[in-house]
């Protein structure tokens, strides 16, 4: 994200410079009795407050002309139960620390998705997700929580503490108060091997249960306009991590990046050369094997810019979306050379999780930054649509309340919670007022 001062104000830009904002007051808290006193000054002024975690949401969630509030120095580990294997971090904490100072103490996130630049609290709140058939979201691996309520006062929601509110609190989209610290559930340190393949798009469908049910991670990557997938496979092991990290991440940030760049910017330039680029990025499918310790290897490095929508659906229904995305693309002849990213995730019991109640396939489109993406987007979501899709809360869409209601089966429940924590509306937008009816 981007903060760019300007005069006393600073105005704000997410990852992907789709949403930005003008806040008349920019505050960064160093501990809990400043973020109080932010949170009393702007009662008593009667402004909204948003917070941010690192800007890689795609939608205006935080966006705000009011207050924006930034937690990113309450960062860090604050407790370690060993008997228990929980961890109670601060909730500014980004990902990419986390997993190292877990590492440090012996101990490793369950899972993770492939960007690390979130922090925990933007991580859970948005229901970001890794895959793997038999893991959740990173919200599933949150056993309580802390908020910072409307009128100043700390929250704790646990299994044995207003645990009425856990399965709202763990994806909460920033509407139910300001988190401030989370414990997770973690494992001993472990370390992983992945394997990259290609393998063509037919094969690929026709494997896809196997794939998934006889591999910790799974996920892959299919090119418009190709015949072309690539695997991308990862499982535990105890292999002798090698020095080659250094080449990996030189190959990944300098090779694979910089030249996808400069083929994402012919593309943008002449928006015909799509399919020919897209035939191109498949060719030079990167093909091999890393191990490394986990957090290392969950995340790879997305320097190239983009915009992105992202759904759940059932995971048996993975095939059939693909085979139609494919016609679409090719019927509509869409300048579109990013491969369509597909992971899969477990179920679980969070009300406001795409996962909610049902194994998911989550498959996410992207157009590089500076393209036309509206209506290869609106499209592409009517098929998602067709098999009751839900969409990532940090991800584009243009799903209204009323169909929102209808993929998410607690949302007025979690509304009514909204209202119960912050009946006066401090933590609202006008993106989510909009969203959800909120009056």
């Amino acid at each position: 994200m981007f903060f760019i001062k300007k005069k006393r104000a600073v105005f704000f830009k997410n990852w992907s410079e789709s949403v930005h904002c003008l806040p008349n007051h920019y505050e960064e808290p160093e501990d809990l009795h400043a973020l109080k006193n932010i949170i009393e000054r702007a009662y008593m002024e009667k402004e909204t407050i948003r917070v941010v975690g690192s800007g890689h949401s795609f939608t205006p969630l935080v966006a705000t002309s009011e207050v924006l509030v930034s937690i990113g120095k309450l960062s860090g580990i604050e407790k370690i139960d060993r008997e228990n294997q929980l961890v109670t971090v601060w909730a500014g904490t980004p990902l990419k620390e986390l997993g190292l100072q877990l590492h440090k103490v012996g101990y490793a996130m369950e899972n993770l998705g492939d960007i690390n630049e979130q922090t925990i609290a933007g991580a859970i709140s948005t229901g970001t997700h890794g895959t793997g058939a038999e893991l959740g979201s990173i919200s599933t691996q949150v056993h309580s929580l802390t908020i910072m309520k409307a009128d100043g006062q700390l929250l704790h929601i646990s299994p044995n503490e207003n645990a009425y509110l856990l399965n709202a609190a763990k994806v909460s989209l920033g509407l139910l108060g300001i988190i401030v610290k989370v414990t997770l559930r973690v494992l001993p340190a472990y370390q992983l091997t992945s394997h990259s393949y290609k393998e063509s798009f037919m094969q690929s469908l026709q494997q896809l249960e196997l794939l998934r049910r006889s591999n910790r991670n799974f996920e892959f990557f299919w090119f418009p306009y190709t015949d072309t997938v690539q695997i991308k496979i990862m499982n535990e092991d105890n292999y002798t991590i090698t020095e080659t990290k250094k080449q990996n991440m030189f190959k990944k940030v300098v090779i694979e990046n910089g030249l996808f760049f400069v083929l994402s910017e012919v593309s943008r330039v002449v928006p015909k050369t799509a399919k020919m680029i897209s035939a191109a990025s498949a060719a030079g499918v990167p093909i091999g094997t890393e191990t490394a310790h986990s957090h290392e290897l969950y995340a790879t490095p997305r320097l190239v810019k983009f915009n992105e929508m992202e759904y759940c659906i059932d995971a048996k229904y993975m095939p059939d979306v693909l085979k139609e995305i494919d016609t679409l693309i090719r019927t509509y002849e869409f300048a579109v050379h990013f491969p369509i990213e597909c992971r899969y995730v477990k179920k679980d019991s969070i009300w406001l999780s795409p996962s909610f109640e049902r194994d998911s396939a989550y498959i996410a489109i992207h157009m590089y930054k500076g393209m036309e993406f509206k209506r290869y987007f609106e499209e592409v979501e009517k098929i998602f649509a067709k098999y009751n899709g839900r969409p990532h809360w940090g991800k584009m869409h243009m799903m209204q309340y009323e169909q929102l209601k209808e993929v998410y089966p607690k949302l007025e429940e979690f509304l009514d919670l909204r209202k119960e924590l912050d009946p006066e509306g401090m933590f609202l937008n006008e993106y989510v007022r909009e969203l959800f009816h909120i009056r």
